[in-house]
């Protein structure tokens, strides 16, 4: 179920460094501030089907979706994730490509897509950082084929460690080197819808990895890297 909107200034956001809106200046985010507004959403709520109208779209801001497509005979295959940052739909696109679920509760910066397109046309900064992100979500996928075709059960785990480490430290503005810590923000049956492994093997390699002290589980659903290039050079090559 939606929850009701809140608002919250862009001064505020966590988001903002890596987000759609980070270049802009400040008389764009004063038209971006004026026409934007924050959807939160539960755990399990689907966001937006695959064909469906959006009339809205924007970045995350907390929290993580997953994106995925319903094959013929009812199966599904998670496609990708949706971390804070990331943004929800691609201006010229009436229709969403793909389902969108919450993996965790999440908020969405979000705006009625005719006004975000018109004030994509006035903002060269804007649009170029859009198209930036694009371009970065066209290499995630073509790695993502890599992992699920070539990796190791093992090195997914890793890989997917070391990514959603990385974009902790980057949102944090933090090194993105030595001991990192960041919240694990998906279920283990997540991950392994993700991955292409059953909830036993993400549990196993997880296991191992801790045992070999290369992570630790920490409280709250915390995962602490000691040594992140230990972690990145398990994880089979680069994410």
């Amino acid at each position: 179920m939606q929850f009701p909107a809140v608002r919250v200034g862009c001064q505020h956001c966590g988001a903002r460094n890596r987000a759609v809106c980070s270049d802009c200046v400040p008389a764009e985010l004063e038209e971006l501030d004026r026409i934007k507004v924050y959807r939160r959403f539960a755990a399990g709520d689907t966001i937006a089907w695959a064909g469906e109208r959006m009339p809205m779209i924007g970045s995350v801001i907390e929290g993580v979706a997953v994106l995925s497509a319903t094959l013929s005979d009812g199966r599904r295959q998670t496609v990708g994730l949706l971390l804070p940052s990331d943004f929800l739909g691609r201006p010229g696109r009436a229709r969403a490509g793909f389902d969108v679920v919450a993996a965790t509760e999440v908020t969405f910066c979000m705006f009625r897509t005719a006004e975000f397109e018109r004030l994509l046309e006035q903002s060269p900064r804007m649009f170029n950082r859009l198209l930036e992100m694009k371009m970065d979500e066209l290499d995630v996928a073509r790695e993502w084929m890599v992992l699920l075709g070539r990796k190791t059960a093992r090195e997914r785990i890793a890989s997917l460690l070391v990514l959603l480490g990385r974009r902790e430290a980057e949102i944090a503005e933090r090194p993105v080197s030595g001991r990192v810590t960041f919240p694990l923000r998906i279920t283990r049956e997540a991950m392994a819808d993700y991955l292409g492994l059953t909830i036993e093997t993400v549990s196993r390699q997880l296991s191992q990895l801790r045992r070999e002290h290369l992570i630790r589980l920490v409280e709250n659903r915390g995962v602490e890297i000691p040594d992140f290039d230990a972690l990145a050079a398990e994880s089979g090559g680069p994410e």
